[in-house]
Parts: structure tokens; C-alpha cells; sequence
């Protein structure tokens, strides 16, 4: 129906040595995370007795943070320790220096003892920045914790506070679970911060059908995020197809694969509005090539160097993007679904790989949590429509069926009108059940899997009368998801919404039922939120009712505390969200900003600090 068969299947990319460009963009060093090893800079007996407990508390923390955290490409979080102690302003500088040389984007201060506070602190406004304080009763490790802390409020430089609830002795050189946890959502969050800074936004296009968050806000990526906004015209990707700024064996080598694994779905056009298997053919001829040059625009392709297109073989070094389509691309051409769906994915006729950042509608406010769960987890993200709240009561009168187990209260309809990331389909297998997956631990049965579960059917001609073809899948039930959201709110700022819950598997004629009122050829994901005891998350009424926008972004696992430590690093208060307190780990300053009243301090403290690049 596609495209002649002609190649062999993809095989895994395992290394991407040689390379230079990646999903993530032109290969380059990832941000180090940066151990400080304080000290009491007293001589004569007391600096000396501490110089080897101070190192090995250091030496455990970059131990445990590269063991457990991966970059993007796989590789393991490279921890750079401090040439020396600590003891005072001269070293706190030296280390600075040797920070700044060795691409440090991320500062973790350790010490068991007492230090003098404010001459060993970090105070680099931009780089995200903890202390632990070892729980101990020879060295008093939590006084200079708390002393530390002080004249990180007192001077406007947030730090988070590590100390572990329980004494340790002080020759102990492990890290109790509660320290270990709480080290590891700190430099996730930090190294997110760090990564998106520096790199850009693409958006192709402009404004999709009156859609806020596709009026791209250069102002808040510039300053809350440090990024820059790059925008292009559609025509752009038009010219490159006509002009042949294209890799053609590429085009070739992409459409016998989709031959070979894309399965057709029904064409549920009037027979008289149906395209014939010739324009077909030419349309995802179109979805391939539009697939390609929008992963170029972004980050570049060193193969059209080779073709004579120096210029454009540059991308615009994007760590994120988004594809406006709607509607003056998708009135003419074929749509963007295709290209959207296979650049979100883990894999494509290349191999396996990081997924790529790309928001249908160009919706950015959209990409920015899609770009937060990618760094966060290193796994695809599915953009979503949050359509349609299904109440038990509701269910039972047009199904006959009665929700239960985690859908008891209802579900949310997550359904995009056309493409979504592969990945979500679930049928990726990790321990036996249905996940998303980094790319690195993905197999060829897995991508076999996933490509047996979806189908790509003939887009509906009322909404894209330039044809294409719509990504349609259901995601299989119990995977837990965490849902978000950033939304602009003029005369407060940007804002975030966090909420966690499981997917949902239907019987079949159920679904059917359902998905059928909308459309039946885009893929579905039926959620249930974990609901709290008050407030607007105690219903999954109240979570449709209150969210703020008619998107959402979702990420695999309940990570809704990392997105919330990620957001406090940013000056991003969470609105609405169902986490339990013990998730919510900030900066120590926060706290004091409303100790008994954890979601107003967020508000008045991000207010108070205002954008980390403000």
C-alpha cells in the first residue's frame, strides 16, 4: 500500500560512538554533576583528622549518583569531586575554577563536620545546588547543614538540604535509603536544569488553530529556562522536499521499512473522499521525508554536508520542538502524524534510539513537561488530548459496564488527533509487564511488539484534506503514568500540574463504544488518577474540571516528586498535583516561606527568587 519492500529490518543502535549528532542533538559533553567536600579549615589537628572521612563521604556520593543515573545517550552521570577540601573562601573559589573548566552543571556540597558556612558555599545563582549534612554525633555535621542553609536564604541562593533521619557512626561510609533517595531526585531535577540550558526550541510554523500554547513565549524559555526560541516557516520543510535538501537513499531505506512494518488501518473517509493506493503511496512518501527534515532542522545531519548543503546540515541545535500543521500545512499537504508519532518514538527505520521532543500543534507549552519527563526519565513521551471525563454512571448507561479496580471513580479519555509516541502503546515489556522503556534496554521484540499493535490509517479527510495518516493504538492497562502540564498565567507566570495515576484497559466493546464517539482512528489512552482525601483531586471530576489546558503530557512512572523538584529549581509553582508530602522535596528556604501551608510557600517563594535566568 506504502512503498515497495526493498531493505532489511532495522538492528539496534547500541553505541553511538563516531556519531555527531544524536535525538539529542550535536554531541557535545553532558553537564558533570560537581562533589564539594567541606571541611572545618581549622590546622593543627583538627582539618588533618577529617581530610579522609570528608573524601570518602564525597567519593560514596559520586559512587551511588554514576552506579544509579544515566545521561540521554545512556552513558553513565559523570561526577567530578573537588581537587581539595573546602575549608574556606580560597578553595571554595579554586573549586569553582575547576568546576567551570570541567563542564559542571550541577553542585552537591558533603560534609560530616562543621564548616564555616558562608565562606564554603556554592553561591553560583544558576547552578542547581544541595548540601548533605551526615547525621552524626562526633562532628556536627547538622549544625553546619542548618548554618549552611541560612546563608543560602539569607543571600537569595536556594540550596536543598540533605540529613538522613537516622545517627550513623562516623566511620560509616554508606548512604542510609532516605539520604540515597533523596540525593538521586535532586540531581535528576539538576541535571535537567542544567541540560535545557543554552540549547533551543524549534517551532516550525506558528499559531495552530488558536492554540495558547503554540503562540511560543521567547521570554519564558529565555528566562525560566535558559533556552532560546528558533521559528522557521512550514515552507521551510517544503522547499527541502522540493530542492531535494533531503537524504533520498535515507527516503528509500525509510519507506521499505514502513512497507515491511506499518500495518494499514481502515479508511473511514466516504468512499468518494477516499485517496486512491497511488496518492497514498505519495503521501507517506511525504510523511517520510517530512519525518526527516524536521529531525534535521533540529538537530542537524552531517549527511547534507555531504550533499552539498552545508548550511542546513547545521540543525538549529533543538532539544525540543514542535510541528504547527493545523491548518495551513494539513488543508494542503499531508499531515503531520506520521512524522510526529515516529520522531517521539524509541526507534525508527535507523534503529533504536533516543526518542526526539516534537509537540503536535506546536503546542510548546505542551513540549516543555514532554522535555522535563524525557531529561527526567531518559523514556518517550506521549503528547495527549485531556478529551472527555467518563463517569462510572456514564460508562454504565451507554456501555452497560461497570468501572472497577483503579477506574472505579472514572477515567479521562488521553487521546491525540492522530500521532503519539509508540512507546505508549505499553507493549514494551520490562519484568514481565507493560512499560516504556529507555532506549538502551529496548529489544528488537520489543519493537516488533509495538509495531503489531498500532495501525496507520488514511487520515480523516474533513480535518486533513491534505491526507496522511493517523497513528492509531490503544495503550494496554496498568502502567503507571504520571500526567502534566505547563500553562502561562498572565500576571503570575508559568505554572505546572502534576498528577499521577495508572492507565486503563477496557474490554474491548467498551472501548469501542467509547473511543468510537470521537474517532476511532487515534490512538487512546484511558487514564485513572490516584485521587486524595480533598481538594480538586479528590474526584477525577474535579482533576478534567481544573486542568488547564486542552493538553497534557505523559510520562512512565509515578515521578511526579522529580517534576516538582524540577520546578522548584525552575521558579515554577505546581497548582494542582497528588502527591504524597513525602514526595515533595524542595529547596530548604522553601519551608520558610509557609511551613504549614506547602503549596502556598511554593507560590510566594518562586515569586520571591522569580526565574533562575530572570
Amino acid at each position: 500500500m506504502f512503498a515497495k519492500n526493498t531493505a532489511a529490518p532495522a538492528k539496534k543502535i547500541a553505541t553511538v560512538a563516531g556519531k555527531t549528532t544524536d535525538s539529542y542533538g550535536p554531541l557535545r559533553p553532558f553537564p558533570a554533576v560537581g562533589i564539594r567536600p567541606t571541611i572545618d579549615g581549622r590546622r593543627d589537628g583538627v582539618r588533618e583528622s577529617l581530610e579522609g572521612q570528608v573524601f570518602a563521604m564525597a567519593q560514596s556520593a559520586a559512587e551511588l549518583i554514576s552506579a544509579s543515573l544515566r545521561y540521554p545517550d545512556g552513558s553513565p552521570v559523570r561526577c567530578v569531586v573537588a581537587e581539595t577540601c573546602i575549608g574556606g573562601a580560597a578553595e571554595a573559589a579554586s573549586t569553582a575554577r575547576q568546576f567551570a573548566k570541567e563542564g559542571v552543571g550541577v553542585s552537591l556540597t558533603v560534609t560530616p563536620c562543621w564548616c564555616y558556612g558562608s565562606e564554603t558555599m556554592d553561591l553560583d545563582p544558576h547552578t542547581p545546588k544541595a548540601v548533605w549534612g551526615f547525621n552524626g554525633t562526633e562532628r556536627p555535621g547538622a549544625v553546619y547543614l542548618a548554618a549552611v542553609l541560612a546563608a543560602h536564604a539569607q543571600k537569595g541562593v536556594p540550596a536543598f538540604g540533605i540529613y538522613g533521619q537516622d545517627v550513623q557512626d562516623a566511620g560509616d561510609t554508606s548512604i542510609p535509603a532516605d539520604v540515597k533517595a533523596k540525593i538521586l531526585q535532586f540531581v535528576r531535577a539538576g541535571l535537567a536544569v542544567a541540560q535545557m540550558k543554552g540549547r533551543s526550541y524549534l517551532s516550525v510554523g506558528g499559531t495552530s488553530m488558536g492554540i495558547a500554547g503554540s503562540i511560543v513565549n521567547h521570554d519564558f524559555f529565555q528566562k525560566y529556562l535558559g533556552m532560546r526560541v528558533e521559528s522557521i516557516d512550514m515552507v521551510e520543510v517544503l522547499r527541502r522536499m522540493e530542492r531535494g535538501v533531503v537524504d533520498g537513499a535515507e527516503t528509500e531505506k525509510a519507506l521499505a521499512w514502513v512497507e515491511k512494518n506499518c500495518q494499514p488501518g481502515p479508511d473511514i473517509n466516504p468512499p468518494k473522499r477516499q485517496h486512491s493506493d497511488a496518492r497514498k503511496a505519495q503521501e507517506m512518501k511525504t510523511c517520510v521525508q517530512m519525518t526527516q527534515i524536521i529531525r534535521d532542522l533540529m538537530v542537524g545531519n552531517p549527511r547534507l554536508a555531504e550533499l552539498g548543503f552545508g548550511e542546513e546540515a547545521l540543525g538549529h541545535d533543538a532539544i525540543a520542538g514542535g510541528f504547527q500543521g493545523q491548518r495551513h500545512w494539513t488543508d494542503h499537504l499531508p499531515n503531520g502524524d506520521f512524522a510526529e508519532a515516529m520522531l517521539n518514538t524509541s526507534f525508527d527505520w535507523n534503529g533504536i534510539r533516543a526518542p526526539y521532543v516534537v509537540a503536535t500543534e506546536n503546542d510548546s507549552l505542551n513540549a516543555v513537561p514532554m522535555l522535563f519527563g524525557r531529561l527526567l526519565t531518559n523514556t518517550a513521551q506521549v503528547f495527549c488530548d485531556v478529551r472527555t471525563y467518563w463517569s462510572p454512571a456514564a460508562v454504565k448507561r451507554v456501555t452497560g459496564h461497570a468501572l472497577s479496580g483503579q477506574a472505579k471513580n472514572g477515567i479521562i479519555h488521553l487521546i491525540n488527533s492522530g500521532p503519539a509516541a509508540l512507546d505508549g502503546i505499553g507493549a514494551m515489556k520490562a519484568k514481565g509487564k507493560p512499560a516504556f522503556k529507555p532506549f538502551w534496554e529496548i529489544t528488537e521484540a520489543d519493537v516488533t511488539a509495538t509495531m503489531k499493535s498500532v495501525t496507520w490509517c488514511p487520515a480523516v479527510d474533513e480535518y486533513f484534506r491534505g491526507g496522511g495518516f493517523s497513528t492509531n493504538y490503544k495503550t494496554l492497562g496498568g502502567i503507571p503514568v504520571t500526567m502534566t502540564r505547563l500553562s502561562l498565567v498572565d500576571g503570575l507566570g508559568p505554572i505546572l500540574q502534576v498528577i499521577e495515576g495508572w492507565t486503563v484497559e477496557l474490554p474491548g466493546k467498551v472501548h469501542q463504544t467509547l473511543d468510537g464517539r470521537t474517532n476511532p482512528t487515534w490512538p487512546t489512552t484511558w487514564f485513572a488518577p490516584r485521587l486524595t482525601a480533598s481538594g480538586p483531586t479528590s474526584t477525577v471530576y474535579g482533576i478534567m474540571a481544573g486542568w488547564s489546558a486542552n493538553h497534557c503530557a505523559l510520562t512512565f512512572g509515578h515521578v511526579g516528586g522529580d517534576f516538582a523538584s524540577l520546578a522548584a529549581l525552575l521558579r515554577i509553582p505546581v497548582a494542582m498535583h497528588n502527591l504524597a508530602d513525602e514526595q515533595l522535596f524542595r529547596p530548604a528556604s522553601w519551608g520558610l516561606f509557609g511551613a504549614g501551608d506547602a503549596q502556598g510557600a511554593d507560590y510566594r517563594a518562586c515569586a520571591a527568587y522569580g526565574p533562575i535566568y530572570g
